[in-house]
């Protein structure tokens, strides 16, 4: 008995010194207490709110040490990204529209357009150019040739514009001149001073690229999309036009044409892209030279040749022109130059059935009579909306409800055709506008 007491005696005095030693020991290896944060630092971390960043220990150094003003690398690793984006979209846009031989400027960031005025075309000029500045994103330089007892009117009118409009139009008024060839001529071929667009190359020499209409031609998307065209040519195209029909059975030149002309149906000039570098510097393939001739030196032989056969004027020499040089031209589709062909005969025009019409051409007078009167309700919604008021309630809305009166008549039948693009583009319009400071990521805004 007095053993096991001995025992546990022992025991117990062991358990409590080494209970007094490791106690100790413990207390005397750890380091003192941190002191708290200093307050600027505590308030750096809280309110700048650093975004994260892949681990890296020399940002992580960065961020702690520089605590009196904001680190640099995070913001330089956001402008390297804003860069790459930026590089990734121009890929993808490049993509879309395949490889180009064409090279633009860089820093180019006005368009040119380019439109022949005589007679009676002053409303109808200055709608268009309001067409042209309702929808379009870049700046446009408008090139406008008019007769004399025109320039006046175009001055006065032009500057009667409310400043939404008047604060993006740039202009240029030139008189009608031709530089080869008897000048009374040329602007009696066809329609009055229609011919002027053939010289547009030698007399816009400052010029690299231009986008020619006639008179009677409405935007109802920005001209930034059919700028875009330009990229898509490839080494040797130089011009771009839409297809006079696409049924060879109804078409004018299939049936008529006492002349050459460029592929199954012909081109229709009323809506003409070119790159007036390239057709400066080309020698063009022709029936009456072997050697070749330029644009300028072309014309005039060109036109005494053929000026018993032909009908539609410069239009024609156009055709002629692209039939012994097809691979200059680029022909796009034909909701880019959309006419009552494309309607009166039954709907024909598949593009513009898909996305809608994209630039509406009234030739044929329609915009000013009653053979075809869905052309003339968007001539008519386009003249007349006030510039200030919303696009939606005082163009869309009254363009719309106009619409009902034309569903019974050829063109009518297919409003869609009609409305589509227009509503697309005011809608794109208006989120420019209103949400412009709203910034999705691309892939939505796609």
């Amino acid at each position: 008995m007095r053993i096991h007491c001995k025992i546990l005696t022992i025991a117990l005095c062991l358990g409590v010194f080494l209970l007094l030693y490791f106690f100790g020991g413990n207390t005397a290896d750890d380091p003192p207490p941190p002191p708290p944060p200093p307050p600027l630092l505590r308030h750096t971390a809280e309110d700048r709110k650093l975004p994260s960043f892949p681990a890296a220990s020399a940002l992580g150094k960065i961020v702690s040490l520089k605590v009196g003003k904001p680190p640099e690398a995070p913001k330089q690793i956001r402008r390297e990204n804003s860069r790459g984006g930026n590089a990734s979209a121009k890929l993808r846009k490049k993509s879309e529209h395949g490889q180009s031989g064409l090279k633009l400027p860089q820093g180019e960031d006005v368009m040119h357009l380019a439109v022949v005025a005589c007679g009676n075309r002053l409303e109808e000029t200055l709608t268009m150019v309001k067409s042209a500045l309702l929808f379009s994103i870049k700046k446009i330089r408008f090139h406008i040739f008019a007769e004399e007892e025109l320039k006046e009117q175009f001055e006065k009118e032009l500057s009667r514009w409310p400043r939404p409009l008047s604060s993006k139009l740039q202009y240029t008024l030139y008189p009608i001149t031709f530089s080869v060839g008897n000048a009374e001529e040329w602007k009696k071929l066809f329609k009055p001073c229609a011919a002027q667009r053939l010289f547009l190359p030698v007399i816009l020499k400052d010029v690299d690229s231009l986008l020619y209409v006639d008179t009677d031609v409405l935007f109802l998307r920005p001209m930034d999309d059919i700028w875009k065209f330009l990229k898509a040519f490839n080494s040797t195209q130089l011009a771009a036009m839409a297809p006079e029909h696409e049924i060879p059975k109804i078409g004018w030149y299939s049936r008529f044409a006492r002349h050459p002309f460029y592929g199954v149906t012909g081109v229709n000039s009323g809506v003409m892209l070119m790159n007036l570098t390239r057709i400066r510097s080309t020698l063009f393939k022709n029936s009456m030279i072997a050697s070749g001739l330029s644009w300028e030196d072309l014309l005039h032989p060109l036109y005494q040749k053929y000026k018993n056969h032909i009908t539609w004027g410069d239009q024609d020499l156009l055709n002629i022109i692209f039939h012994y040089n097809p691979e200059c031209l680029y022909t796009f589709p034909c909701q880019w130059n959309y006419r009552p062909d494309h309607c009166m005969y039954g709907s024909n025009c598949k593009g513009a059935e898909e996305e809608g019409v994209s630039i509406l051409h009234g030739n044929r007078g329609v915009y000013h009579d009653d053979k075809q009167p869905a052309f003339k309700v968007v001539y008519d919604s386009i003249h007349d909306y006030p510039v200030e008021e919303n696009l939606f309630q005082s163009l869309f809305y009254p363009l719309q409800t106009k619409f009902l009166d034309t569903v019974n008549t050829l063109c009518g039948r297919v409003p869609q055709v009609f409305l589509k693009q227009i509503e697309k583009t005011m809608k794109a319009v208006f989120e420019q506008k209103v949400v412009r400071h709203a910034r999705l990521p691309r892939r939505q805004r796609r």
